[in-house]
């Protein structure tokens, strides 16, 4: 009996920490439509399927957009509330956030919109007292209390429920693309803690973002609807198209940049990424932004927090500082990669790793204790990058817009011009200052610990932080020497020159581009981000340099250099393969070991030497398996058969199994004198999961996707065996 003649559930799936085969996932969808193609004419119904099935791509788009979107409004409302929480507590609804609390107050001035009777802080609301060394040393302590509680709360559930739901995400998610399977990192516990954990995580005052976990959040989503359709749910193919749209979708709610989403998609995470594909992540993106423009989690009817207006253009001389800002960005994020990779892996090969837990509530205890003093740092990240971006009004009551005004002047609100600065500006340069150190060594630490923790928004921090202060000191300069030939045909005195913000905004894009070689992509999610679409030039110009000054000292952004820590099989289509060796130095067995030759296999020895004589599509053991739970007779003495024909057995014989129809009949071959830079392009380019070796005809060994990632490691003199799953 062949028992493959009746479908059965594990045929087709691959075991967990393998890679799929995209020809063969292509072939089956293929046969999957003709099928439905030529049953949608015998009848009405057949064609209403063909139609259900036709749409099942855009419902999954849709409901990964609802969902996705509503989770990262959730996320967004619960840390405002949760960040604000370890400084006090609103008495008329204690689920308010400062911001709302005072401003659903009837006893608000525009002055001290900060400050109202119904907000109060532990100190005062404990003690009566909300001045004073005592009320201070209070909140500072209580800070910290609730800053231990919030990250030993997603560390532990992490750890207990869902292990998976640490991290970025973003390195996992682009080896899951590529087609390697992680049973259970986009599973249902794992979007469930993911969620609570990085509100926990963020609101703790780590210098960590929730931005990429979104994407994993939303991937998950994407993972969950796909369970609904057969379509996706048994394609890992198809499935692969459905969470490249869904981490556009992800992008898309983390920024609020749709278009963003789409080309991050497209150019960061994804390995595979057809037209159709191109459209999906389009209509996902706009759904998850319309879910989030709905919720309006800033108050802002906006669909971001750092959106910002500026009534000043830019000038070409103003190019030099921008490109200064992008040399800062690319020096940083080279910083960045290499001793944040030197800590984790310090963190992996030591007794550190055996410790998550205080690990966490390390960090989380140094950064709350340095924080709370400057309140650049004490406040959430996001905050600090909003007033970082923000253009001083005349209503603006921030340190930052402390400049000395000329009591004469009578001008319009928006056309404010540039003014010496006051003791506020120069006390905030001073933080600022401190501030940058703080966020540049702490970042370090931070990211990769046992919690959800993206890298977004630190390294936009750096960038902002560095930025502003690059654009006070050109501003002043601007102000006090209008008469230097660089400022005299473009400064008159009056007038408003420059725009700290802009600078601010420039360094934010030139760090994390020099953090993750981003360039397209980063440039529109920053024109999106912030509204600036007239400043499209200077990002540009901040991105472009930050990836050439970080390219020359390495090709690898961080989420390429953890993906090479963690072993994981990626193959990046970025790599050049330059060294001249043959697919018979790659290919196993070496030509000294002897060839397995064909035989009849008892089914718990099938896997001996199997490798060496077939290219299978998937593994046997779930046919083994399966056989033995719905086929009687079927025992450990069973002969398994590969041919069409088995043989007549004696009576006496155990049933035997017939596994032909999981054979790959039509395998990819090479020669053996194929140069392996051809047998990489051939990997990357069809998604190989191996190809036959060959010489005249007779088979002479395979070459897997590892065996290449391992050849490629040796080649650049690195560990081929850490080319696993570690």
């Amino acid at each position: 009996m062949d028992f493959l003649d009746e479908p059965f559930p594990d045929v087709g799936t691959y075991e967990d920490f393998h890679t799929i085969d995209w020809l063969r996932e292509k072939s089956r969808d293929t046969d999957r439509h003709r099928k439905i193609t030529s049953k949608s004419k015998e009848s009405f119904w057949e064609l209403f399927k063909s139609l259900l099935d036709a749409w099942s791509g855009w419902v999954v788009m849709l409901l990964i957009g609802l969902l996705s979107g509503t989770l990262a409004g959730v996320i967004d409302l619960a840390v405002d509330w949760m960040t604000d929480l370890k400084e006090g507590v609103c008495l008329s609804a204690f689920w308010y956030s400062h911001e709302q609390c005072c401003w659903t107050s009837n006893e608000t001035t525009f002055d001290d919109r900060d400050k109202c009777p119904q907000w109060q802080k532990w100190a005062e609301l404990m003690t009566g007292h909300a001045e004073g060394a005592g009320a201070y040393v209070l909140n500072y302590f209580l800070y910290i209390l609730w800053a231990l509680l919030f990250s030993f709360l997603a560390v532990s559930l992490v750890r207990v429920f869902a292990p998976y739901a640490c991290g970025s995400g973003i390195p996992e998610i682009k080896t899951i693309l590529s087609g390697f399977i992680i049973r259970g990192y986009l599973g249902k516990w794992t979007l469930l803690i993911k969620t609570v954990t990085l509100v926990l995580a963020v609101s703790s005052g780590l210098s960590l973002g929730k931005e990429g976990p979104l994407v994993h959040v939303a991937c998950c989503c994407g993972n969950l609807f796909c369970s609904l359709f057969s379509k996706y749910s048994k394609n890992e193919g198809k499935r692969r198209e459905v969470l490249s749209a869904a981490a556009a979708a992800g992008v898309s709610v983390a920024f609020g940049a749709p278009i963003g989403g789409v080309l991050f998609s497209l150019e960061e995470v994804s390995y595979y990424f057809p037209l159709k594909t191109l459209w999906r992540s389009f209509f996902a993106a706009l759904v998850a932004a319309f879910t989030l423009r709905s919720i309006n989690p800033f108050g802002n009817s906006r669909l971001v927090l750092f959106y910002v207006e500026y009534h000043t253009p830019w000038y070409m001389a103003e190019l030099v500082p921008f490109i200064l800002l992008g040399v800062f960005g690319g020096l940083w994020g080279t910083l960045f990669i290499r001793a944040n990779i030197a800590w984790c892996r310090r963190r992996k090969t030591t007794q550190l790793g055996k410790y998550p837990v205080l690990e966490v509530i390390a960090v989380t205890g140094i950064t709350a204790v340095l924080a709370y003093p400057n309140p650049y740092t004490r406040r959430s990240t996001s905050e600090l990058i909003s007033e970082l971006f923000n253009d001083c009004g005349a209503l603006e009551s921030s340190q930052l817009c402390d400049y000395i005004n000329n009591p004469n002047m009578s001008r319009p609100v928006d056309d404010i011009p540039d003014r010496p600065a006051g003791p506020g500006v120069y006390n905030a340069l001073w933080q600022l200052a401190l501030a940058l150190v703080f966020k540049i060594v702490i970042t370090i630490f931070t990211f990769g610990m046992k919690i959800p923790s993206g890298l977004f928004i630190p390294s936009m921090a750096v960038g902002a932080i560095a930025g502003r202060i690059v654009g006070i000191a050109v501003e002043q300069m601007a102000y006090h020497h209008h008469d230097w030939i660089i400022f005299k045909n473009w400064c008159r005195p009056g007038a408003d020159c420059v725009t700290p913000g802009l600078y601010a905004m420039v360094g934010a894009a030139a760090c994390l581009g020099g953090v993750t070689r981003m360039t397209v992509s980063l440039v529109v999610i920053m024109f999106e981000l912030t509204g600036g679409l007239e400043y499209i030039v200077p990002l540009m110009a901040a991105a472009v340099t930050s990836k050439w000054v970080a390219d020359a000292f390495g090709k690898e952004g961080i989420y390429e250099s953890h993906i090479q820590l963690n072993g994981y099989p990626y193959l990046d289509i970025r790599d050049e393969f330059t060294h001249r060796t043959l697919a018979t130095d790659v290919m196993r067995p070496r030509r000294t070991t002897p060839l397995w030759r064909s035989s009849p296999r008892t089914a718990p020895r099938w896997r001996t030497g199997l490798s060496a004589s077939f290219s299978a599509g998937t593994s046997p053991s779930p046919s083994v398996k399966n056989a033995r739970q719905k086929q009687d007779g079927v025992v450990s003495s069973s002969v398994v058969y590969f041919t069409e024909d088995a043989p007549q057995l004696p009576a006496t014989n155990p049933q035997p199994l017939k596994l032909r129809r999981i054979l790959n009949l039509s395998p990819f071959t090479v020669t053996d004198h194929t140069p392996m830079e051809t047998v990489v392009d051939i990997f990357r380019k069809l998604g190989l999961r191996q190809c036959l070796v060959t010489r005249s005809g007779r088979l002479l060994g395979i070459i897997t996707k590892k065996d290449v990632l391992r050849h490629m490691a040796q080649m650049m003199n690195q560990d081929p065996e850490s080319i696993m799953f570690n």
